[in-house]
């Protein structure tokens, strides 16, 4: 099986299916640092990075800009002193798709860059 980071992105319909929990609980485990977080009841993916100051922080929201823009499927990011939070949810659907999931996984790599 390909890496999860490495799958493409479908582009995302308002129709399109949210991942089912099966399929869910198969990928969670490819991205364990990720917490699936409710809110305003929507399914989302959330993972706090840390970082050694703000310069850092900041670049790495950038590069997480970057690959966000170059997929089309953009999350929520709060940049802080010594953290990020990156959150990833599919808007059209309101709730979690596979397109989440891949994007977690390039987020991780970013950081591991």
């Amino acid at each position: 099986m390909t890496a999860l980071s490495q799958q493409e992105c479908e582009a995302c319909r308002a129709d399109a299916p949210k991942i089912s929990d099966a399929d869910l609980k198969a990928l969670m485990p490819k991205i364990p640092d990720w917490n699936v977080i409710v809110v305003d009841g929507i399914m989302r993916l959330s993972r706090e990075y840390a970082f050694k100051n703000f310069a850092q922080a900041m670049a790495f929201s950038d590069r997480v800009g970057d690959i966000a823009e170059a997929a089309g499927h953009h999350p929520a990011i709060l940049t802080e002193w010594g953290k990020v939070t990156v959150t990833w949810w599919s808007h059209k659907i309101g709730g979690l798709h596979k397109n989440d999931l891949i994007m977690a996984a390039r987020t991780d790599e970013v950081y591991g860059d």
